[in-house]
């Protein structure tokens, strides 16, 4: 049996800030198996972006464990979780993050650059996904040449092109009017359908209602965790 994708038992995070320690994560435990579609909701200063940190390999927890598909990472060193994070784990972001002065191929075939896949093979795999998420003839387009939407499905495709374990989005829509949001969650579901594992880490109920288990933070502790029927349109 394969192991869960993420798997945190007991996750603490504290902070110190000046003379004070914040502890922004008391004692989470969560389990996400692969093809789940997860959203992680709460508000401001709830603990979701600590979390989202954590699950990422951004950040290391205080106490407690974490396994990403199997391997402990708690541990690890700044450049043990940097090549845990280009090889298991796919993200896109709030600000698309892309390359300004290169094209959309370029911009998602750079975490392969990284992985040290061959150039051939790099810009044939980046070729293959922006196909998949729509954007076969945009290939050659800059950032400043694609709408805001365009640019999130380059980010989506970057976020894919590594084959990774795990699905990271950080309000994915927050820097697209409606519409276009729409789009990109739409393109969630597809990627979801297609056995992707997806956690979306939200404040927005309407966009959380789009996943098929709600995961509610509060006070740095889960309050609630409800498997949910998608909400789509």
């Amino acid at each position: 049996m394969a192991p869960p994708v993420i798997d945190c038992r007991g996750v603490e995070r504290r902070f110190r800030m000046g003379e004070a320690d914040v502890q922004a994560l008391r004692g989470v435990s969560l389990r996400v198996d692969r093809g789940e579609y997860v959203a992680i909701v709460g508000p401001s200063g709830s603990g979701k972006s600590t979390l989202m940190n954590i699950l990422g390999c951004l950040d290391s927890p205080s106490g407690g464990s974490y396994r990403l598909d199997g391997e402990p990472v708690e541990r690890l060193s700044d450049a043990e979780l940097a090549a845990v994070r280009n090889r298991k784990i796919g993200f896109v972001f709030q600000t698309f993050n892309l390359m300004a002065r290169q094209t959309a191929l370029d911009n998602v075939a750079l975490p392969l650059v990284y992985a040290g896949v061959p150039r051939v093979e790099r810009r044939a795999r980046a070729r293959e996904v922006l196909e998949h998420v729509g954007l076969g003839n945009r290939l050659d387009h800059r950032p400043d040449q694609l709408s805001g939407g365009q640019r999130q499905r380059v980010a989506v495709a970057r976020a894919l092109v590594t084959r990774p374990s795990l699905m990271l989005a950080d309000e994915p829509t927050g820097n697209l009017d409606q519409a276009t949001g729409r789009d990109v969650l739409q393109l969630f579901d597809e990627l979801h359908a297609g056995g992707a594992t997806i956690v979306l880490v939200t404040h927005d109920p309407q966009i959380a209602r789009r996943a098929r288990r709600r995961i509610e933070i509060m006070d740095g502790r889960v309050q609630a965790d409800l498997a949910q029927e998608a909400v789509l349109g």
